[in-house]
């Protein structure tokens, strides 16, 4: 009852007249985002970080929390008309929801879509409702080599689980760890890895980083690889009431279901978020498809309705290990970390207690997000096929210059602007030769805490290595490692199988 009073005094939070328009920006702004090819939901917070400090972190996380899952909801248009997806996560939907909008049914795609993203989100977050507090009163029970083990767990899966290459993986998280550690020493006052440079004394700011990776370094390589000419797109015929016929919904609400099953569970673990989900929905749906199986890569709605629902899950699954554990698992989630950490707050087992109405708020919010963002992809789909008309080089060139301003208004510094160039400039090279960013991020921020939970570690067992792993918590979570990574490589090795088979079908 706690836990429903606590919801009911969140929601009278959302639904003051001023929040509600900050969630209908947030959910605004992230499907617009989400519509746009290579732009995400992660990209968008970043570059929003810096222009948002004037709001209290309510208004904040909640716009925050909007493009999260706007972003979510609005990459499935782009790859159901367009056939090129807006993120990641979308990347199934193109499989069957192209042909579908080649076969004159693109209105049912994108109404499945819609409708099993809000039923798939809504259920996911009734269970991050209920699941969210009994974990954090599980993890305030955690010593410090608890917490150590926690996040060199999520150090491994994330660097070998995100990305094409483990190496490579582990290769970007290697540069996050050290480009936290640049700054001056907590313990020792002494200056690490600064060369010199006083503005380094601090350290370099997260924001910076962020937006560096996620708004120059991928604009510039979405730049570089950017199509001349006017955007093909695949009209959607009108009358959107009638999108959906009968046979339509009896074929989707099951693997709606199956989506939402699939995709909150796979989110909560950092075994690939979002991206693993869908392409495990889409396998589960191919195999239960019976006679139907022969219309898989022809356009099969069932291929569009339960990887969006699962998508959209694992969205709110993500949530869990980051409010409850303070462990992001998706570049997305990194970032929301940095978000609250630009306000002073830190994601955890605490967060709960010391920012209650904060939380409740955010989560709140999503309810009241996933009802609005059906009202913005049903009716107003005529509007976001004009988005994806934007020329390319505005849309780029507008997000270098906000990128650079709001780095600058940081600190007022110039070095904050020439960090992000060089920053922006190895993320362009990363994305390039294949080496996923969202293990810097997560490297950068976990890095110091990780180094301050190692240290008290063994100042409490006075050098004792052995005091890391004797607890039965550090023992289990060192055992996780293990079926994390052989359970997370064999689901991306699914996830290359059943994209290869999509593409020939």
């Amino acid at each position: 009852m706690d836990n429903l009073t606590a919801l009911v005094e969140g929601f009278a939070t959302v639904l003051h007249p001023v929040y509600l328009l900050y969630a209908l920006f947030g959910v605004f702004v992230g499907t617009a985002v989400g519509v746009l090819p290579g732009i995400g939901p992660a990209m968008t917070i970043a570059l929003l970080l810096p222009l948002t400090y004037t709001l209290d972190p309510t208004a904040a996380i909640i716009v925050f929390a909007g493009i999260y899952y706007g972003g979510m909801y609005g990459g499935s248009t782009t790859s159901i008309l367009l056939n090129t997806p807006g993120e990641s996560a979308s990347i199934v939907t193109a499989i069957e929801g192209n042909k579908m909008a080649r076969a004159g049914r693109g209105a049912a795609a994108l109404a499945t879509a819609a409708i099993g993203s809000f039923v798939a989100g809504t259920l996911a977050t009734v269970a991050l409702t209920f699941l969210a507090p009994v974990i954090a009163r599980w993890a305030v029970r955690l010593g410090e080599p608890d917490y150590f083990a926690l996040m060199v767990v999520a150090f491994i899966t994330v660097g070998a689980l995100l990305g094409t290459s483990v190496p490579r993986g582990l290769a970007s998280l290697s540069l996050g760890l050290f480009l936290g550690l640049v700054g001056t020493d907590t313990l020792t006052g002494q200056q690490r890895f600064t060369f010199g440079v006083p503005n380094l004394a601090d350290g370099i700011d997260v924001v910076v980083v962020a937006v560096g990776l996620f708004a120059v370094g991928e604009a510039v390589y979405v730049g570089s690889r950017m199509r001349h000419g006017p955007v093909r797109v695949i009209p959607v015929e009108k009358g959107w009431r009638t999108w959906m016929k009968r046979d339509d919904w009896r074929r989707s609400w099951k693997p709606w279901l199956r989506g939402a099953a699939i995709g909150f569970p796979v989110g909560t673990i950092p075994a690939g978020g979002a991206d693993v989900a869908t392409f495990l929905s889409y396998a589960s749906e191919r195999r239960l498809a019976g006679p139907r199986r022969k219309e898989f890569g022809k356009g099969a709605i069932e291929g569009v309705a339960g990887p969006e629902a699962a998508n959209n899950a694992a969205a709110s699954g993500v949530l869990v290990p980051l409010l409850t554990l303070g462990l992001p698992t998706t570049a997305t989630a990194a970032i929301i970390i940095v978000a609250f950490q630009s306000y002073g707050i830190q994601p955890g087992p605490l967060l709960l207690q010391s920012e209650s109405s904060l939380v409740w708020a955010l989560i709140a919010s999503l309810y009241v997000g996933n009802l609005m963002l059906v009202v913005l992809n049903l009716p107003l789909v005529g509007m976001w096929v004009k988005v994806l008309r934007i020329p390319r080089h505005y849309l780029y060139a507008g997000i270098l210059l906000f990128g650079a301003l709001g780095s600058y208004a940081l600190n007022f510094s110039p070095v904050d602007v020439l960090l992000l160039v060089i920053i922006g400039l190895a993320g362009f090279f990363m994305r390039r030769y294949g080496y996923p960013v969202a293990p810097l991020v997560v490297g950068m921020i976990l890095g110091p805490m990780a180094e301050d939970r190692l240290r008290r570690s063994l100042a409490i067992s006075q050098g004792d290595l052995s005091y890391l792993v004797t607890s039965p918590f550090a023992a289990t979570a060192y055992g996780a490692i293990v079926v994390l990574l052989v359970v997370g490589l064999w689901l991306k090795r699914r996830e290359r199988a059943e994209e290869a088979q999509g593409n020939t079908g």
